[in-house]
């Protein structure tokens, strides 16, 4: 299941590749031999077909940090060198909770894991965002509807505990899995400002609190 608030970019890059391919397809049938960039065409038709609407904006679509310019530009492989420049340039982005409190309600957390909805052109400006943590992951026994691109969280702390070190493991992980996992594919929550530094503590009660349906 992918994401809801991807399906505004989702439609924009159903045009763009159409556009791509017909690019190839007409420079492939020239006799002349024409050296076409492809990445600049993809981005000139960005900039030409998307229009900022909403929290849905050019800028964000378009503007990428050093990290995401070199995850776009090497995928799959990458040196050692930049692999260590994303995880330490990330985890120096974490911000812990400044009053030491990690843990919110969790019944909150599984109403943000739930939410989908969030900084899509349909969304008022500065309106309150989702996780969306189920598009992804198993999370409760109760619900049966997930994604699988992500491991099974359900069992989280009965299975990995709760000492201090797997509770500053979690928060930077859901706040820049990039600080772990360069290039991963889920979201930077905290870094990216999806989610607030309440709704962070809640999705960890969610995960962490002995209490939850997560850990019965």
């Amino acid at each position: 299941m992918m994401p809801q608030r991807l399906n505004d970019k989702g439609v924009l890059m159903k045009k763009v590749f159409i556009a791509i391919m017909a690019c190839i397809a007409i420079t492939g049938c020239t006799t002349a031999a024409v050296e076409t960039d492809y990445g600049k065409t993809m981005l000139n038709l960005l900039k030409s077909e998307f229009t900022s609407k909403g929290p849905a904006t050019v800028e964000r679509m378009l503007n990428q940090d050093e990290v995401q310019k070199i995850c776009s530009e090497y995928p799959v492989e990458r040196t050692e060198e930049m692999t260590t420049r994303i995880l330490e340039s990330q985890m120096k982005s974490v911000k812990f909770p400044a009053d030491g409190q990690y843990l919110g309600d969790w019944k909150k957390g599984e109403q943000i894991a739930q939410n989908g909805r969030g900084m899509q052109s349909s969304d008022p400006v500065g309106g309150v965002n989702g996780g969306n943590c189920y598009a992804c992951h198993n999370i409760t026994k109760s619900e049966i509807s997930y994604g699988n691109i992500g491991p099974s969280l359900y069992n989280y702390a009965k299975l990995r505990g709760a000492s201090d070190e797997v509770i500053k493991y979690t928060w930077a992980k859901i706040y820049n899995p990039q600080a772990y996992t360069d290039c991963s594919s889920m979201p930077r929550f905290g870094h990216s400002g999806i989610l607030d530094e309440q709704q962070i503590k809640d999705v960890m009660a969610l995960l962490l609190d002995p209490a939850s349906p997560v850990n019965e």
